[in-house]
């Protein structure tokens, strides 16, 4: 919409007014007429372009100098649901968490059995029987390496502690009896069978701590390889009876080496029934 300013206003509705209200009057110079039309118009249009005027809006920019990186390493762990535990060197399974209950059974290096409960000293573990499945045992934690969910085991309360002589129990005296050749080197193992069991089987392992090589063997007799002629061989151990047994033999000399030996004894084939088991350190 156009704004006039209005003194132009003014002097163009006098001339208007004068011309129609008075015919007498002197007619208006048509050039002084036009004139002052044409300083209206102008005058309109100057103010309807200043009432026009757009002023650019100027839209800021923004720069970003810094760099955010995310980065995220997930490592899924799996534990397996249920408990199992084995052993570094073989340990006796017990009826209690102790050395006064009778042993009924032991865990071999190799094998594991199932946890159902701990004792409330958290030093035995309440297992399966390995050698007898359908029954529970107490093991002795010293030499055991456990594996899945046994944070949740219940805690048992031990058995009442024997106040009988307990019945004879398997019991075993072992020794470095020397070294012998014929094709490889092996050492001999002299077993006290110190006990009123009759042992049937034996599980004889000779770990060279040098060269870190371990041998082992089982058997249903007890075998002693006397150089290249002579082999003993003796079906079982009587109670009082010492045997000698040889290892397995090595591929080189092991003289002047630190052994470990350890053998398992049962009164049963296979290494079932109750075992018994001793270790020895030596230097042939």
């Amino acid at each position: 919409m156009l704004k006039l300013k209005p003194t132009a206003l003014l002097v163009g509705l006098l001339l208007i007014i004068l011309t129609s209200c008075f015919p007498g009057a002197p007619t208006p110079d048509a050039n002084s007429v036009n004139t002052a039309l044409a300083e209206i118009v102008s005058s309109a249009q100057t103010q309807t372009a200043a009432a026009f005027t757009v002023t650019p809006i100027t839209t800021p920019t923004f720069t970003s100098t810094s760099t955010a990186t995310l980065s995220l390493t997930v490592t899924f762990t799996f534990t397996p649901a249920i408990p199992l535990v084995s052993v570094s060197v073989p340990t006796n399974c017990r009826v209690g968490p102790g050395r006064v209950y009778g042993r009924v059974g032991a865990l071999l290096v190799g094998e594991t059995t199932q946890i159902y409960g701990r004792d409330p000293t958290g030093r035995y573990w309440y297992v399966q029987n390995p050698d007898s499945p359908s029954n529970f045992c107490w093991l002795w934690g010293e030499y055991a390496t456990v594996t899945g969910n046994f944070i949740a085991l219940p805690v048992f309360t031990p058995p009442p502690t024997p106040t009988f002589t307990p019945t004879p129990l398997p019991n075993i005296k072992i020794s470095y009896s020397g070294k012998d050749t014929c094709v490889g080197w092996w050492v001999e193992i002299g077993i006290k069978n110190k006990s009123d069991v009759r042992f049937e089987s034996i599980a004889l392992t000779v770990k060279d701590t040098v060269t870190n090589i371990s041998l082992a063997t089982d058997a249903n007799n007890f075998t002693n390889v006397d150089g290249c002629l002579t082999t003993n061989v003796n079906d079982h151990m009587n109670p009082g009876t010492t045997h000698i047994v040889s290892s397995p033999a090595f591929a080189y000399d092991p003289t002047g080496h630190k052994l470990i030996a350890t053998v398992t004894v049962c009164s049963e084939e296979k290494l079932k029934g109750i075992c018994v088991s001793e270790q020895i350190t030596f230097t042939p």
